[in-house]
């Protein structure tokens, strides 16, 4: 039993310390997948939104600090309850999210490591059982070392977690697991290689057969059924091929940029979720920034999740010259733990990425002059005779007598839904129908 408790404590104590420090790294994350669960389509407890930061923090510090605690043996009765009674919470959390298919990923690991609702159930089913053989084996758990040593080493565990905790939040994630690190390139993220694995979608058909209604299930295929159809549902049975970044944009009121902007050289992007949140201290150091990065040769824009009225406001509140444009909110959270951020773009790669905070330390040695992008962006059109995908010199080549109808397709919504669809970056649609010979 002394063994088996021994093997349970380096076991428990290792994954709830590389769990909890994964997740330090990281608080403001953390607290984003905290308002997930506090949603009204999960738990719904929006009142505690405002308070998910603290509750990230308070939970990922004691997370490492109750690993710690186990494996020097400090105040075993203490350490093992606790374990025990935030595992159970935890396990409750994981199955309720499994069962429901209520959040995605559990957060667990962070950005480090993904796990489906269902493993994530599974590895905490795993935990508690350990737990509970710790429970068991109370008596077996001894200080490793002396008294002193003991409080002292619990007494550092809980002030470095805190430390490390506090300076990740005033700074960037000291490990950026996420598709926007630095050396990272954008257009690669999003893409999707044509060998990817295909989500597989079980489609239910419902018929009705004689005044009996008669469900047949394919893998899409349109059933041969005498009978009236009545609907179908859709279930995936197994994800495909998801990209690193599928969410990302840059978009003005009139058209999708993002191609256009993943092609420029020295480009600086300010990032800000939400203006109406933007911390006032940084937003005061962007005026500077921009004016200096400008005169360096570097382009500036923004990106933001926040309506015209509000990015109008700021510009003249701070003296600001630079466009905003728009941009997902969660994707803007994934890019960069800070409001604002900076980041220096190369071609879609990033170069630097910094907090506000940290401002002074971005790099910007002159470069060359590029034109302005504000003048007219280079058009990117998808070109379609009958439906099928063409070329402009296929287009040019066709005998206008031919043509039954051109039409163009500018409405951004549309664009957005095919380039993320095909993974492409279209400006525009031609819509070529022919005459039926």
């Amino acid at each position: 039993m002394r063994a088996v408790v021994s093997l349970s404590r380096i076991f428990v104590g290792v994954l709830f310390i590389i769990s909890g420090f994964i997740k330090l790294n990281d608080p403001l994350g953390f607290s984003y997948k905290l308002q997930e669960y506090f949603g009204a389509d999960v738990l719904n407890i929006p009142f505690l939104d405002p308070y998910a930061l603290g509750i990230s923090i308070f939970v990922v510090v004691f997370e490492v600090v109750l690993g710690v605690f186990l494996l020097i043996g400090y105040k075993p009765k203490f350490t093992v309850w606790s374990l025990l009674l935030m595992i159970v919470f935890f396990t409750f959390l994981t199955f309720y999210s499994a069962y429901f298919d209520k959040v995605k990923d559990c957060g667990c690991f962070g950005d480090a490591l993904k796990l489906t609702p269902w493993e994530s159930f599974t590895k905490d089913v795993i935990l508690l059982f350990f737990i509970l053989i710790l429970l068991a084996g109370l008596k077996y758990i001894k200080p490793v070392f002396g008294k002193l040593p003991t409080t002292v080493l619990a007494l550092l565990g809980f002030i470095i977690s805190l430390w490390f905790g506090y300076h990740v939040l005033l700074h960037l994630p000291a490990i950026d697991f996420r598709g926007y690190a630095i050396g990272k390139n954008i257009t690669e993220g999003m893409s999707i290689p044509e060998d990817a694995p295909k989500p597989v979608i079980e489609y239910s058909w419902k018929f009705n057969v004689n005044g009996e209604e008669k469900i047949i299930k394919t893998n899409g295929s349109y059933p041969s059924v005498e009978g009236d159809f009545i609907g179908v549902e859709t279930k995936e049975i197994e994800k495909g091929y998801e990209p690193p970044i599928y969410d990302f944009s840059i978009e003005s009121n009139e058209e999708d940029l993002t191609a256009h902007f993943l092609n420029v050289d020295n480009l600086i992007v300010i990032v800000s979720y939400s203006l109406e949140k933007i911390e006032r201290d940084g937003a005061e150091k962007l005026k500077s920034l921009s004016k200096l990065a400008i005169e360096k040769g570097y382009e500036v824009i923004g990106l933001t999740a926040s309506g015209e009225e509000t990015k109008q406001k700021i510009n003249e509140t701070y003296g600001l010259s630079f466009d905003w444009y728009l941009c997902d909110e969660k994707a803007l959270k994934t890019i960069v733990r800070a409001n604002p951020g900076i980041l220096e773009l190369d071609k879609g790669t990033v170069m630097q990425k910094v907090h506000w905070n940290d401002i002074d330390n971005l790099e910007l040695p002159k470069v060359e002059k590029k034109p302005n992008s504000n003048l007219k962006k280079e058009d990117l059109i998808l070109y379609l005779i009958n439906d099928s995908t063409s070329s402009k010199e296929e287009l040019d080549a066709i005998d206008t007598s031919k043509i039954e109808s051109i039409n163009v397709i500018k409405d951004s919504v549309k664009l957005k839904e095919i380039n993320t669809l095909n993974n492409t970056f279209y400006t525009g649609i031609i819509d070529i129908k022919l005459k039926e010979e």
